[in-house]
């Protein structure tokens, strides 16, 4: 009697990367929107920021180079991208690891290189549905950027350099402190580079220590996104502040980060 062929082709072993990769960000991204906490960060806080902004200065009738929507839409998508690559993302890592997840993906065929691509992937898909969602509000409320192509690949580069920055810090939060202190530092950091960063609002606007916090990854951020919607250039010098503050986030992810 010989054995059927054909009906049964069973082939074990992984799946290919970059599969592995794409099914880790699809399941990153649907657990943080799911999240309560996390979607707050993401959406609720951004466009009250922006509504709550433009409103604000209408009412009193503030003088700005720009309309308060043109000012502020540039660095209420800068917040929204900090929100997630820096807090969303040490809280949930840092928790990941006190409950041993990341020693189980770790000990999974997807590689650790593989698993921190997901979390990348997952970053830049949460960011671009947050783009989509304050821009469109921004839209709704007036806002006109200035379109060039100079312009449009500055605001690309400044959120990936900034999703690199932030994100590399917020690593090296979640790998050096344990879980609840990285809850209690992220937050912390986001109220104070929200509020004092120079990420929604210019730097000079913070009057003589507008000088140090366009140094800060948020007043690089948020400057740069301003340059590239306001006056459609590309901003070169931010663009360099946020890859010295991804090269040294990284370096010290690389030195303290522990996966359990």
């Amino acid at each position: 009697m010989t054995a059927p062929t054909g009906t049964f082709a069973p082939r074990p072993g992984s799946a290919p990367l970059a599969r592995q990769v794409l099914a880790q960000a699809r399941i990153e991204s649907v657990l943080l929107l799911r999240n309560g906490e996390q979607l707050l960060l993401a959406l609720v806080i951004p466009v009250l920021v922006l509504v709550g902004g433009v409103t604000g200065i209408e009412h009193l009738d503030l003088s700005l180079s720009h309309s308060p929507v043109d000012e502020l839409a540039p660095g209420v998508l800068g917040l929204a991208i900090m929100s997630t690559s820096f807090t969303s993302l040490a809280i949930a890592t840092g928790f990941e690891r006190r409950y041993g997840v990341l020693k189980r993906l770790g000990a999974s065929p997807l590689p650790r290189s593989g698993l921190l691509l997901g979390k990348i992937g997952s970053l830049l898909l949460v960011e671009a549905f947050q783009i989509l969602v304050v821009g469109g509000v921004a839209l709704l409320l007036g806002w006109s950027p200035e379109i060039t192509l100079r312009g449009v690949a500055g605001a690309v580069v400044m959120v990936l350099l900034g999703t690199a920055a932030f994100a590399a810090l917020g690593l090296f939060v979640a790998g050096a402190l344990r879980p609840e202190a990285t809850l209690a530092v992220a937050n912390l950091v986001y109220v104070l580079l929200a509020a004092g960063g120079a990420i929604v609002l210019p730097a000079h606007a913070y009057g003589a220590f507008g000088d140090v916090v366009v140094w800060l990854p948020s007043g690089a951020l948020g400057g740069g996104l301003r340059e590239c919607f306001l006056d459609g250039t590309f901003p070169l010098t931010q663009s360099l502040v946020l890859l010295g503050w991804a090269a040294v986030g990284t370096l010290l992810t690389m030195r303290t980060f522990k996966w359990e």
